[in-house]
């Protein structure tokens, strides 16, 4: 019998420079901190949020995208693990203003492309890891 998923819980990037990845992800997305090492946790409070491995975990909708600092290896999604992160829109217009938005960070991007199912605009983050903005056709 299958297992009876319904959604991503979430998923966790590993990131070379965690400070880097905080200040690109946070800007871009503005998306709010689910979980992090305060600057003055006791131990207690460190053993119980290990599982952020030094990282910070935001919440995303009802899910969560999590960033974990790790060696100096560059992203290529031709190797076996992950291909690109894709983050939903509500529409075209969203993904023109979000196009706008990456131009105004000096991000660069693909520009929105029409993939018959709907739209899409593709930009790296600063380990190069690929990510996608999507919206359905209306």
């Amino acid at each position: 019998m299958p297992i009876p998923t319904r959604a991503f819980a979430h998923v966790r990037l590993t990131v070379t420079d965690i400070e880097r990845s905080r200040a690109f992800y946070e800007d871009v997305f503005g998306l709010p901190v689910a979980f992090e090492l305060p600057p003055n946790a006791d131990a207690e409070t460190r053993q119980q949020l290990s599982f952020l491995y030094g990282g910070v975990i935001y919440q995303l909708g009802d899910s969560l995208l999590g960033l974990r600092p790790v060696g100096q290896d560059e992203f290529a999604e031709n190797r076996t693990g992950l291909d690109h992160v894709s983050f939903a829109l509500s529409s075209r217009t969203e993904l023109d203003e979000a196009a706008q938005s990456l131009d105004e960070r000096g991000i660069e991007h693909g520009g929105v492309k029409d993939i018959g199912a709907g739209y899409i605009l593709e930009f790296r983050d600063p380990d190069n890891i690929a990510l996608e903005l999507f919206s359905p056709k209306s």
